[in-house]
């Protein structure tokens, strides 16, 4: 029964993707084991949209190590423990905290022993910029603590590209690039101690830093990114998105904006508006502006899609159907999720 739960809740997920998303174009998946132990590794730049877009499409059914101050209600401890989530804990959440990290990691080697897969954000938080952050230690310690006991469990690395094409912004396209497996065993030798950590982390960060778009120089990151969008670069493309970064000129800023929208495009956006306001003022006016961080942006605006929109094409074949019929009622509620689903996909 739990596992049938699991599956509607995804199905019901990942339905809601393919139509908020107006393309989620996925790589690299011949490069996933369905049989062997697996630790994904993405960056992290869309909140909770990264975890939903993995667990649905990633050929696996993942653990994920998730911040240990989302368990502190019990009622959301136990739906946590259901979508396979483990809480980890970092120094803010207090130095004794931190002691609880262990019995995290042997419940991780367990996992790995039996062959599952497991999902951490090395970069240890979210943000919105596109670079690649310094990754944590925390997944090397996994992994070592793992290979200590049973050096003969040879467990894959998968790092994964998250490419957004606005991720804060509303329609959006995403692109996931699976990378080619790195076995962890290789760089495991207790002589090395830190060095092989070093080793570790840089050969995740440089895969990662292919994966996804990456502008390595933080003074002049604002700079380049207003060059890369008024380029109009593809960002779902990383490997082109990357070349075009090596030969930007940020010292010339001059820009000539290309965003500005069309006629056709206004006129189609205020179609969608007209079409969709009794979903869209609550939005705009209650929950849009409580959203604390842009990196939160998405993950909450589809959250309340994904509740909003069947009470909204309820509400109105209900209304249509008790002042017409219930064929007409059908018929207008098709339209408009037809509509959407084009808008979604042209702009």
């Amino acid at each position: 029964m739990k596992n049938i739960g699991y599956r509607l809740l995804k199905l019901w997920i990942k339905t809601g993707l393919y139509l908020y998303y107006g393309k989620i174009k996925i790589s690299g998946l011949e490069n996933v084991s369905k049989s062997e132990p697996i630790l994904f590794l993405p960056n992290h730049q869309g909140a909770l949209m990264d975890v939903l877009l993995i667990v649905t499409d990633c050929h696996r059914k993942p653990f994920f190590l998730t911040r240990s101050d989302v368990f502190k209600r019990p009622t959301l401890k136990k739906f946590f423990a259901f979508l396979r989530m483990l809480p980890i804990y970092r120094i803010r959440d207090g130095r004794e905290s931190l002691k609880k990290n262990q019995a995290v990691f042997e419940q991780c080697t367990r996992l790995f022993q039996q062959n599952h897969a497991l999902v951490i954000f090395p970069e240890a938080n979210h943000n919105i910029k596109r670079r690649v952050r310094p990754l944590s230690k925390g997944f090397t310690r996994i992994l070592l603590n793992t290979l200590e006991k049973t050096p003969d469990v040879k467990i894959h690395i998968i790092p994964i590209g998250m490419n957004y094409r606005s991720n804060s912004g509303f329609p959006d396209k995403v692109a996931l690039y699976y990378g080619t497996s790195i076995v962890a065993n290789e760089f495991y030798d207790k002589k090395a101690g830190e060095n092989a950590i070093h080793t570790l982390k840089d050969a995740v960060s440089d895969c990662l830093k292919t994966l996804t778009t990456h502008i390595e120089d933080q003074q002049n990151y604002d700079a380049a990114l207003r060059k890369l969008d008024a380029l109009q670069v593809d960002y779902l493309n990383p490997k082109e998105t990357n070349a075009s970064i090596k030969y930007l000129d940020v010292s010339d800023d001059k820009i000539t904006d290309n965003l500005i929208p069309g006629a056709l495009q206004i006129i189609l956006s205020g179609i969608f508006n007209i079409l969709n306001f009794p979903v869209l003022i609550p939005w705009r006016t209650w929950i849009k502006p409580k959203v604390w961080e842009p990196e939160f942006m998405a993950t909450s605006r589809f959250g309340f899609a994904l509740l909003a929109y069947p009470l909204y094409y309820l509400m109105v074949f209900a209304v249509i159907a008790m002042i017409w019929n219930g064929a007409l009622g059908f018929a207008v509620i098709v339209g408009i999720f037809i509509y959407n689903w084009a808008y979604v996909r042209w702009k």
